[in-house]
């Protein structure tokens, strides 16, 4: 069997974190400067090997818990393919996407490694399965899942997602650019999603219409991007980032860099993701990047990130 290799792209939310869980839009793209990539090959040692050097992993399939979420998704591809006795081969995975910062690393892992090992097994899998089983792999991360990263991550375009709704892609009216700044704190999107579930159980009706109010940004943020209105998309962005702070999704760390970016001129800013540490980003003009990603670096950020979207 011939090596097979694939890669799948990080990704950031635009507009509704959260929210989307409970049913409201969501705005994502994305990001292809960072990616997972999964490599699968014959090994002569027999067995199924995972090698895994970014978190220190080197075992045997079988050794592992069946519910370790690489061991999940290889899984679920045999019993996918109807597979019982797989071949000796190994799966290894490299990726440049830090982990839970909020950038679907979880969500291209799974992708990188669907796609390698179906095509490694000569049964490659559309792209319709491979959402559905990172979906179900995403689960091992996060608990409730909205399913918005694998669905960007397998998909590779900027996504205007409802859960349990179609699929929709949008366009994007005119370029714009996104500085992503990292505070460098581990934030497994799980616990922000518990957390944010806690408080809609204490207080359902005031907490569905700050849903709704993010729910009406996001529908906005769409239109603006679609006739390419650069400024009205800044606004929304910080209007959005002060319903996550209501939501107590935000942190110290977060704001200092959004305030930073906004002061150095960005357009907007705004957390993006699970919050409670992770990544925010900010709508920058080409020409002022730099000087947002030194406000960045001197107001804490671990790492600056730019992508341009369309």
């Amino acid at each position: 069997m011939p090596v097979t290799t694939s890669s799948a792209p990080g990704k950031i939310i635009l507009f509704g974190e959260h929210a989307v869980v409970y049913g409201r839009p969501a705005l994502a793209v994305p990001v292809t400067q960072v990616q997972a990539t999964a490599t699968v090959s014959e090994n002569s040692r027999g067995g199924v090997m995972i090698e895994a050097p970014n978190i220190n992993l080197s075992a045997d399939l079988s050794s592992l818990p069946s519910d370790h979420p690489l061991v999940f998704v290889i899984n679920s591809v045999f019993s996918t393919l109807k597979i019982s006795n797989p071949p000796a081969c190994t799966v290894y995975l490299q990726s440049t996407i830090p982990i839970a910062s909020g950038l679907g690393s979880g969500a291209a892992v799974s992708v990188a490694i669907i796609r390698a090992l179906s095509g490694f097994l000569g049964k490659p899998l559309p792209d319709e399965k491979v959402n559905l089983l990172a979906f179900e792999a995403e689960k091992l991360y996060h608990g409730t899942p909205s399913g918005i990263d694998n669905t960007v991550v397998t998909y590779a375009k900027p996504v205007y997602f409802i859960l349990k709704k179609p699929i929709k892609t949008f366009h994007v009216g005119a370029p714009f650019t996104i500085m992503i700044g990292g505070t460098g704190i581990s934030a497994p999107t799980k616990d922000s999603v518990g957390s944010v579930r806690k408080l809609w159980q204490a207080d359902k009706p005031r907490w569905e219409k700050v849903f709704t109010r993010v729910g009406e940004i996001v529908w906005n943020a769409r239109q603006a991007i679609e006739r390419g209105d650069v400024a009205e998309l800044g606004r929304l962005m910080d209007a959005n980032h002060a319903l996550l702070q209501e939501m107590t999704v935000s942190c110290v760390e977060l704001d200092d860099l959004v305030e930073a970016a906004r002061k150095s001129g960005a357009l907007g800013a705004k957390l993006s993701g699970g919050g409670h540490g992770g990544n925010m980003i900010a709508l920058v003009e080409k020409d002022n990047a730099p000087a947002v990603a030194r406000a960045l670096s001197s107001a804490g950020a671990k790492r600056t990130i730019l992508t341009q979207v369309g």
